[in-house]
Formats: structure tokens, sequence, C-alpha cells
């Protein structure tokens, strides 16, 4: 167990400096408000999630334990949206229309409003 959770935690450390050093690069090059260096993470993000899941899936076996450590642990940490993206696809691919239009919702209206709150609370308090 306790090696379970330090390869999940180096997972994670490496994610999280992948995250940093690619956000970071975008925005180093790209001058303009928007956040892009984050859309790019999560869109490379989803990229790479969907690419090794496929692999993994069709080409070759990874345990659970490791399945947790790349997809929880690495891109877990590397972007939350991947996991958000794989799961609404998920629904799609089974036909889940209105459940994957209401993750959709879901995840958009309410983490914006929960940011909103949070930003509020925060200057409140």
């Amino acid at each position: 167990m306790l090696q379970k959770l330090l390869f999940l935690s180096l997972a994670g450390a490496a994610g999280t400096l992948a995250r940093y050093w690619l956000s970071g690069l975008v925005q180093k090059y790209v001058s303009m408000a928007f956040p892009l260096g984050t859309a790019v993470v999560n869109i490379v993000g989803c990229l790479c999630f969907g690419l090794v899941w496929a692999i993994l899936e069709e080409r070759l076996t990874l345990s659970g334990q490791m399945r947790i450590i790349v997809f929880l642990g690495f891109f877990g940490a590397f972007t939350t949206f991947s996991t958000f993206a794989f799961e609404t696809s998920r629904l799609l691919e089974d036909s889940e229309w209105v459940q994957a239009a209401g993750n959709i919702l879901l995840h958009n209206t309410l983490g914006i409003v929960a940011m909103i709150a949070g930003l509020a609370l925060g200057r409140w308090l």
C-alpha cells in the first residue's frame, strides 16, 4: 500500500510539473489575457489521456494499480478536465445523450457558479 501511494504521488508530481511547464511555455509566447495555457493543457491532456487509454486497452495489458497511477496520478494532476471529457465521451459512446448533456451542463455551469461563489466568499471573509 505504501509503495502504491509513493508511485501515485510521484506520478502526481510529474503531472503537476508537466502542467506548470506547458502552461507557462504557452503563456510565455502568447501575449493575451485569455488563459490559453490552461486551455492547451486541458486539450493536450484530453488527447494524451485518450491516446494512452486506447493503446492500453487495445495493445497492452496494464494492471489496475498501474492504471490508477497513470490516469489518476499523472493525468489527474496534469488536468482533471481530461477525466471529465473521458467520462462524457463514454456516455456519448453509450448513446446516453441526456446524461452526457447533463454532465456537460453540470460541470460547466456549476463549476463556474461555484468559482464565482468561492471568489465572492473569499473576498467577503
